[in-house]
C-alpha cells in the first residue's frame, strides 16, 4: 500500500471517528449528561443578637460542634436588669393604684346607699308637700323649694351612678385587669424577654465556623456576629445546560464523585430543578428595559440547576461549597445507565491525579 493510500486510509478513520464522537456527545448530552460543577450546598444561618450591647462571653471556639439550644456568647445584661427593676417597680405600683381603685368604688357604692335615701327623703317631702298645696295648706315657695332638693337628690344619684360605671370601666373585670397593670405586666414581661436575650443560644445542632467574634465588641441588634451551619442540612446540587436537562424528570438518577473522595461513586435521587435563574430576575424600578449586547458569534449555554435528595447524610468530611462531578441518567434505559457508570468512574479515578 502506497503512502498516498495510507494517508488517505488515515484520514476516513480519523474523519469517521471524529462524526462517530460527535454525534455521541451530542445524543449522550441529552440522555446522560454530565457537569464538573456541582458543590454540596446547606443551610447557612447568620446568628445575630436581637438586643444590643457589648460582648462579655464567647462561650465557643471556631468550628466547634453545638446543641440545640447552647449558648454561643453572652452580652453585657446591666441596661436590661436596670429595665426589669423598673418594669417591675412600675407593675407594683400600677397594682397599688388599682387597690385605690377598689377603695373608690366601695366608696361610690356607699355614697350611691346614701343618694338613695336622701331621694327617698325628698320624694317622701315632695309627695307630702305636693298633698298639702292642693289643700292651699302650704305657700307656693314652699313647694318650689321641696321640688327643688327633690331634683337635687335625683341628680346626686345619677352623679353617683356615673361615677361607679367610671371606676368599673378603669378596674375592669376583675383583678389585675386594670389597663395600668396589663400595660405594666407587659412592661415586665418584655423586660425578662430582653434580659434572657442577652444569652444567645444556637438555634439547632451544627457547627460554628468562621469565628472572628471577640470579647467587647459592640453587638447591634439583627446585625450578624457568627456564621452557623445547621447539621443535616447538606445536599448536593449541580449546574448543567439546560439543553441537556429537558428531559430529566422523577424517574431519573444521579451519580456523584466528590473530589474529596477520588475513586467512590455515590447514587442519589433527583429531587428538583430551579425554575430560574438571577440573570432573569427583573426588579420594578421605574426605569426602562436594560438591552444586554453580546458580539460574539457564539454566546454561552444558559446553565440551571438541578438538586438531588441525598435521604442518607453526606460523608462527614464534606462541607458546605465541597466540589463534585455528576453524572444524569434514566433509570429506565440500561445503555444509557451503563453509559453514564463508564463516564463518572473514569473521572472518579481522574480525581486522584487532579
Amino acid at each position: 500500500m502506497t503512502e498516498s493510500k495510507k494517508f488517505k486510509q488515515w484520514m476516513k478513520v480519523l474523519s469517521l471517528t471524529f462524526i462517530v464522537l460527535f454525534l455521541y456527545i451530542i445524543i449522550a448530552d441529552r440522555n446522560a449528561p454530565l457537569t464538573t460543577e456541582g458543590r454540596v450546598h446547606g443551610h447557612v444561618v447568620q446568628i445575630a443578637p436581637e438586643v444590643s450591647s457589648r460582648v462579655t462571653e464567647v462561650m465557643i471556639r471556631n468550628n466547634d460542634h453545638v446543641g440545640k439550644g447552647d449558648i454561643l456568647f453572652k452580652l453585657d445584661p446591666r441596661q436590661f436588669e436596670i429595665a426589669l427593676d423598673k418594669a417591675e417597680l412600675s407593675l407594683k405600683s400600677a397594682k397599688e393604684k388599682e387597690i385605690a381603685l377598689h377603695a373608690q368604688k366601695s366608696a361610690a357604692i356607699a355614697n350611691i346607699t346614701r343618694a338613695k335615701a336622701s331621694l327617698d327623703n325628698a320624694l317622701s317631702e315632695y309627695n307630702r308637700i305636693v298633698t298639702l298645696s292642693k289643700q292651699q295648706a302650704v305657700s307656693r315657695s314652699t313647694l318650689d323649694e321641696v321640688t327643688k332638693h327633690y331634683q337635687v337628690a335625683t341628680a346626686a344619684l345619677e352623679i353617683e351612678r356615673q361615677n361607679l360605671k367610671v371606676l368599673q370601666a378603669q378596674l375592669g373585670r376583675g383583678e389585675g385587669t386594670t389597663t395600668d397593670v396589663r400595660l405594666a405586666k407587659n412592661q415586665v414581661e418584655k423586660a425578662k424577654l430582653d434580659l434572657e436575650k442577652t444569652y444567645v443560644r444556637s438555634p439547632s445542632d451544627g457547627v460554628v465556623t468562621n469565628l472572628r467574634l471577640e470579647v467587647g465588641t459592640a453587638a447591634s441588634a439583627n446585625m450578624p456576629l457568627l456564621t452557623f451551619v445547621s447539621s443535616g442540612s447538606l445536599w448536593v446540587a449541580a449546574d448543567f445546560r439546560e439543553k441537556s436537562v429537558t428531559r430529566v424528570n422523577d424517574d431519573y438518577k444521579a451519580l456523584v464523585t466528590f473530589d474529596a473522595y477520588p475513586g467512590r461513586v455515590f447514587q442519589y435521587d433527583v429531587d428538583s430543578r430551579d425554575h430560574g435563574v438571577s440573570s432573569g430576575q427583573q426588579t420594578p424600578n421605574g426605569t426602562l428595559t436594560e438591552i444586554q449586547v453580546n458580539n460574539r458569534w457564539v454566546r454561552d449555554a444558559q446553565r440551571t440547576r438541578i438538586n438531588l435528595d441525598n435521604d442518607e447524610t453526606l460523608p462527614s468530611s464534606l462541607f458546605v461549597g465541597s466540589r463534585a462531578t455528576m453524572v444524569l441518567h434514566s433509570g429506565n434505559n440500561a445503555f444509557w445507565q451503563a453509559v453514564a457508570k463508564l463516564r463518572i468512574r473514569m473521572v472518579s479515578l481522574f480525581h486522584f491525579i487532579y
